[in-house]
């Protein structure tokens, strides 16, 4: 036994937290110091004439450690999503929500430095930004995308409180914070800006995509898994500790789509993150805001009609997120120019032809890092101006137009041997990732976006037509189903249904009243994902007035409106009802109708007619744990336009509309006092 002196005494967490006592060191306090030694580079006409906050700004800057001989220097901000706290040995101190923001922090250091080099001085602030994967089947799924409202106008606050900026830098990588970086330096129209998007994490060498693998609870419960398999896959599934996911979905394609624009340089999309090509990234953009900078060239010279249309010719032909239907409106919206239509989606997605073969839409599933060897955005794009399908004149951040930027691209070492790594490294030709026309066409590679009306539609719907199983779709290129409706107004109890084999082909599985008053229109990865991992799933289709994530798949049905919960048919829709769903490869249209129930059949006439009549479900509510912040996004964005409005804020449309509803709520008010 041990002796008495050597019993150490034993205390709970909580007696050490709450103890008053500490180290010694703690004592160690001093309660005035000398400051920054030198003098701040002042004049008198400074003095006399500037802002008492541009001097108060350059004791800040010495008070922080800069030399103060140089704090006047032309000031740059660097705003990122940096999440979670690294050791400068790579450990974690603390996590972040996801890889995607984990390391960008490398990224801010290395513009800084550049900046640094270039003798301007640097400035750094952060909003860091949620995991859509982590937050699936879970209330935080809520915030997911009112989330990008918000953060936007978080970084333009933060771009506005630093009044003596001559630039914006914006370091950002996944499915809400690099739409909100967009949406953020597209506002701020009369700055020069550029965004270094963050790159993508690696595939394991042996395993499952970060996109695969959040299927395990459901292949687990279906008997298609085991336990220690689950546990092995999971753990190896994001390969790199940085970065996107690995597939196109909202995350990569947002990368893609902000390349497309100009905003980014050119090949910046989709590179493997942590890597010096990587790192040299964030300093050549350093270089290029610098230049922009010098040459006056704001974001409105960047952000045009052009961009913004070659950015959805760009999407097509990625064979993109369906998100991006929410996101390059808003960045149209807070570029003060016309947000794209229905019809503007339409019209591009029928002429454009999908060249790339990539996660999850294949044919053959490469990874996105395979995208970025083959040549990435600038690739696609020589593809598309040959078709003439791309505006060349429209400015991007390199200070030339995208005709010059191809013009260098085509001609690049850097394209050949980035190419030859391709091949060497992983045994694939770049011809087969992304694919010049003509092969695409042999290859039978199909535009992306159907936006299928309908008496279930009237304002619209997409379905990611890339992502239906080739064997449901007949030899005209035509998906035809009709089947019984499944009526659920949770994802939980559709989840549940699927888990316990209550879904069964043939039926048509509709998810109501989750659009943005609903849930905050939240992703339903959880549900696509157990449909594709169900033996007969791709005998089940689905529609929702909920978004998808970017690697869903199936006969997939989104963004239906208008929604339930604004009085949309799909909020109507009862169990048994008959749905006829027409889905178009090759003439990319669509429609999905009401044509029978109650033991009956009709016309999608007379199926409009019966809607009209009926009542909105009376299970159809609100979700009880919305936020009320999320309720506040709904109603301001529903008054903005709505879902296919970009679920922006419009301050006129939302002032047009309060004035309207306090002038009824007056003249209620007089009537009653009459009577």
């Amino acid at each position: 036994m041990p002796s008495p002196a050597d019993r150490k005494p034993q205390c709970t967490l909580a007696q050490t937290a709450d103890s008053l006592d500490g180290p010694s060191e703690i004592y160690e306090i001093k309660t005035h110091a000398s400051g920054a030694a030198g003098s701040l580079p002042l004049t008198a006409e400074m003095l006399r004439d500037s802002p008492s906050g541009d001097i108060f700004g350059l004791s800040q800057n010495a008070g922080m450690g800069w030399n103060p001989s140089e704090v006047g220097r032309r000031q740059f901000l660097i705003l990122s999503t940096q999440g979670g706290l690294r050791a400068p040995d790579g450990r974690p101190i603390a996590l972040g929500y996801h890889t995607g923001h984990w390391e960008i922090g490398l990224l801010v250091q290395a513009a800084a430095e550049e900046f640094r080099r270039l003798q301007a001085l640097p400035f750094a602030a952060f909003c860091s930004d949620p995991c859509d994967g982590r937050t699936q089947g879970t209330t935080g799924m809520f915030d997911s995308l009112p989330y990008r409202n918000d953060a936007a106008i978080v970084f333009r606050r933060l771009a506005r409180s630093l009044p003596q900026r001559v630039g914006v830098l914006g370091v950002a990588t996944c499915d809400k914070g690099l739409p909100a970086m967009l949406i953020a330096l597209a506002g701020l129209r009369d700055l020069p800006g550029v965004i270094v998007p963050g790159g993508v994490t690696l595939p394991p060498t042996v395993g499952e995509d970060a996109g695969t693998v959040q299927t395990l609870g459901t292949r687990f419960a279906q008997g298609t898994v085991t336990l220690s398999e689950a546990a092995d896959l999971g753990c190896r599934a994001c390969a790199t500790p940085g970065g996107g996911c690995q597939f196109l979905g909202t995350a990569a394609t947002s990368q893609v789509v902000g390349e497309a624009l100009g905003v980014s340089l050119p090949h910046s999309a989709l590179a493997p993150s942590g890597q010096p090509v990587w790192l040299d990234l964030a300093r050549r953009s350093a270089r290029a805001l610098h230049l922009l900078a010098e040459r006056r060239i704001p974001m409105r010279d960047i952000v045009t009609p052009a961009a913004i249309r070659n950015a959805m010719v760009v999407h097509a032909a990625f064979g993109g997120s369906t998100n991006l239907l929410l996101h390059i409106p808003a960045i149209a919206h807070a570029a003060g120019i016309p947000r794209p239509t229905v019809e503007d989606w339409i019209g591009i997605n029928r002429k454009v032809p999908r060249l790339v073969s990539v996660l999850p839409n294949g044919p053959v599933h490469h990874p996105t890092v395979r995208v970025f060897l083959a040549g990435g955005v600038p690739e696609v794009m020589l593809h598309l101006r040959r078709l003439g399908l791309l505006d060349p004149s429209a400015l991007t951040v390199t200070g030339r137009t995208l005709g010059e930027n191809l013009d260098a691209w085509e001609s690049a070492e850097r394209r050949q041997r980035f190419r030859e790594l391709l091949r060497t490294l992983d045994g694939v030709e770049a011809n087969d990732v992304i694919l010049p026309p003509e092969r695409a066409k042999e290859r039978g590679l199909t535009s992306t976006l159907i936006f299928p009306q309908g008496n279930l539609a009237p304002e619209g719907s997409v379905v990611k037509a890339t992502a239906i199983d080739p064997s449901v779709v007949d030899a005209e290129g035509v998906y035809r189903k009709e089947g019984p409706a499944r009526v659920f107004v949770s994802e939980a109890a559709a989840m549940a249904a699927i888990k316990r084999g209550e879904i069964r082909a043939g039926d048509v599985l509709v998810l109501a009243g989750v659009g943005p008053l609903g849930t905050g229109m939240e992703e339903t990865y959880q549900v696509t994902s157990a449909l594709k991992n169900i033996p007969h799933g791709k005998h089940v289709a689905l529609l929702t007035d909920a978004r998808f994530s970017g690697v869903s798949t199936g006969a997939c049905i989104g963004h239906v409106g208008p929604e339930g919960l604004a009085g949309g048919p799909i909020g109507k829709l009862v169990d048994g009802d008959i749905i006829r769903i027409e889905l178009d490869r090759v003439a990319m249209r669509g429609t999905i109708d009401l044509i029978g129930g109650g033991g009956r059949r009709f016309s999608a006439e007379e199926g409009a007619q019966l809607l009209e009549r009926r009542p909105v479900r009376g299970d159809l509510a609100p979700h009880t744990a919305l936020p009320e912040d999320t309720r506040l996004w709904a109603v301001l964005q529903d008054a903005s336009g709505g879902t296919w409005g970009g679920c922006v804020y419009d301050p006129d449309q939302i002032t047009a509309t309060l004035r309207a509803g306090q002038a009824a709520l007056a003249a209620r008010k007089t009537r009653g006092s009459v009577s």
